[in-house]
Formats: structure tokens, C-alpha cells, sequence
């Protein structure tokens, strides 16, 4: 039911149909980035992290990003905790794997990390372990219901050429 109430939120905006499902899994980032065709830092991933109260927050990061604890830290005022994948499922809605901050369970926070912010566009997953959406920064923002960007990552960009944002990586 997951990629179900993930298209039935994007029918708000009747973005609904661009929802991509794939044949081959998108679950992980490299998978993700293989089937869609774009380098892997453009895979928006969610994260889902114990927030100060019982409600998980959601960081929605790039591809190529990992979460900076100090950073962390700093912004959020308590430690990283992920959440176990029975966790993940039970505050989202959604698999680990199809993990996004669109048509989730419970009303959780959501924020954006600045990696994701050299990019035109990101890939998102959609509820399920073979779906995507490609969407503006602006759109994530909008659709996510963000609460704000934070710079929470680390690691990002660092081994990347320069390429232009909408290039596509050959498969």
C-alpha cells in the first residue's frame, strides 16, 4: 500500500503519473542510480532518525551524503539515532528501501540536507523498492512539506568532477 499513498499524495498537485515503476530494484542508491541512468549523488535518499519525542524526523539527503553527527548534533541538539527498519515502517509507512517523506503514515518532520542542493533535480523513491520521481528542489520542498534545508551531511561532492547538473552517467 505504500507506493499507493505515495501516488494518492501527489494527486494534490496531479503529479501522480510521474511516478516511474521499475522492473529491476531502485532500493539502494547504486541501484537506484543504475536503473534510472544518473550518477548516484542524485538519488534523493530519506533518512529516519529518533527525534527529541517519540516522532522520527526524516533528513532527506543526496546520494552521495552521510550524515555528520557533530553536525547533527548541533542542529538538532541530541544524538543521530537511526530508526530499526521495523521502526522505519511502523513512523513512515514505508519499507526500508522505498523510504521518502511523501504520503507517509504519521505527520512527521521533514528536512532537506544542502547537498542536494548543487543538483537541478533528484530522485526520490516513491514508497516502494522499485519506484522513483524525478523532482525540482523546489518541488521536493513543496511536496515534502519541508520544514527547512540544514546542513547536516558530510562527504559529498568530494570525489565528484564537475559535471553539469542534468548530465547523465552511462550505464
Amino acid at each position: 500500500m505504500s507506493l499507493e499513498s505515495v501516488k494518492k499524495h501527489f494527486e494534490q498537485w496531479n503529479r501522480q503519473q510521474d511516478v516511474m515503476e521499475f522492473e529491476t530494484s531502485s532500493a539502494t542508491v547504486d541501484q537506484a542510480a543504475e536503473t534510472i541512468g544518473v550518477s548516484p549523488a542524485r538519488i534523493a535518499k530519506t533518512l529516519s532518525f529518533r527525534g527529541s519525542e517519540e516522532k522520527a524526523i526524516l533528513i532527506v539527503a543526496a546520494g552521495d551524503a552521510k550524515i555528520d553527527n557533530k553536525k547533527f548534533r548541533q542542529y538538532f541538539g541530541y544524538k543521530a539515532r537511526m530508526l530499526s527498519p521495523d521502526e522505519v515502517l511502523e513512523q513512515t509507512g514505508h519499507a526500508i528501501g522505498g523510504v521518502c517523506p511523501f504520503g507517509l503514515k504519521n505527520d512527521l518532520e521533514v528536512y532537506l540536507d544542502v547537498s542536494m542542493q548543487r543538483f537541478e533535480t533528484v530522485f526520490p523513491a516513491c514508497g516502494s523498492t522499485n519506484s522513483a520521481i524525478e523532482l525540482t528542489k523546489e518541488e521536493l520542498c513543496q511536496y515534502s512539506f519541508a520544514k527547512e534545508w540544514v546542513d547536516v551531511c558530510k562527504g559529498w561532492g568530494e570525489n565528484e568532477e564537475t559535471l553539469d547538473a542534468n548530465q547523465q552517467v552511462e550505464v
